[in-house]
């Protein structure tokens, strides 16, 4: 089966369960989820189009149906998912999956003007914003390739990642993990998240999915029963203890943060931990 792939998954984040996935998803109630055969989870599932990517919990990218039923067999299946807490970087095997030193300091990227067109400066800012948070507490470098711009696909081979604008409304925004293929590192925006999103705001979304991105996954409510569609699963190493308000967790799974979006005291040491 493949490997998962930020938030983001996905990032959503994210939310995008996170300040990647509206709350306003259509997911199973927790008497659904219960019982939630892999077909009903793979109804609430994002299809997207033109790729052979499904996006689940708010903001997560796996690719393929086997993907999707490995994700289902691993963390929705109420006989064989698990609990996850902590700032937590993704694990296979006892294996972080994150970046090498060397690449973690040049995570280049390209930004589709041609998706974005007049929001396109917008989103050079809110990218730039986010970026700087994370190279703050940590030793990774993320650099704008401008002159890919006018080319910033998902075949772009001159970047690490591309960030598009998607019309989908299923979520915000979502990103990958670093042992994504190519044509699934993206960061996919919403054309919804430039609306009226309330207390979203464009770079607090991108700061979740920059986390998914450097392998931080999403931190659920540590109660016994997490609320309808905040799946759990075991392929984490916890960074830091719980933290309810940690960047990567969802305020409807149990977080107390704000959907703005920053990184809390334990966020930064965890990203300081995971690239010194």
């Amino acid at each position: 089966m493949r490997n998962l792939r930020s938030i983001a998954l996905l990032a959503g984040v994210s939310l995008l369960c996170s300040s990647c996935g509206s709350p306003e998803a259509e997911l199973p109630s927790e008497g659904a989820r219960e019982g939630l055969s892999f077909e009903e989870f793979k109804a609430t599932a994002h299809d997207e189009p033109d790729s052979d990517v499904f996006v689940v919990n708010g903001d997560i990218p796996v690719e393929g149906v086997d993907g999707l039923r490995e994700y289902y067999d691993t963390f929705v299946n109420p006989e064989l998912g698990t609990r996850e807490d902590a700032l937590a970087v993704y694990c296979l095997n006892g294996q972080r999956i994150k970046w090498s030193a060397t690449a973690a300091r040049n995570l280049t990227y390209c930004i589709s003007t041609a998706s974005f067109g007049s929001r396109y400066s917008t989103v050079v800012s809110a990218m730039a914003s986010a970026a700087a948070t994370w190279e703050t507490v940590a030793n990774v470098n993320f650099i704008h390739l401008s002159q890919y711009d006018g080319s910033c696909t998902a075949s772009q081979a001159g970047v690490v990642f591309d960030v598009r604008q998607t019309t989908t409304t299923s979520y915000l925004a979502r990103a990958f993990f670093p042992n994504s293929s190519r044509s699934g590192r993206n960061i996919l925006i919403s054309t919804s998240l430039f609306g009226s999103t309330g207390p979203y705001t464009l770079a607090g979304v991108l700061r979740h999915e920059l986390g998914h991105v450097l392998g931080f996954r999403h931190e659920p409510s540590p109660t016994p029963n997490p609320a309808p569609g905040c799946y759990e699963d075991s392929n984490f190493c916890r960074l830091t203890p719980y933290d309810p308000d940690s960047i990567m967790g969802y305020p409807h799974c149990g977080g107390i943060q704000t959907w703005e979006r920053n990184l809390s005291t334990l966020d930064q040491q965890g990203a300081h931990a995971l690239y010194p």
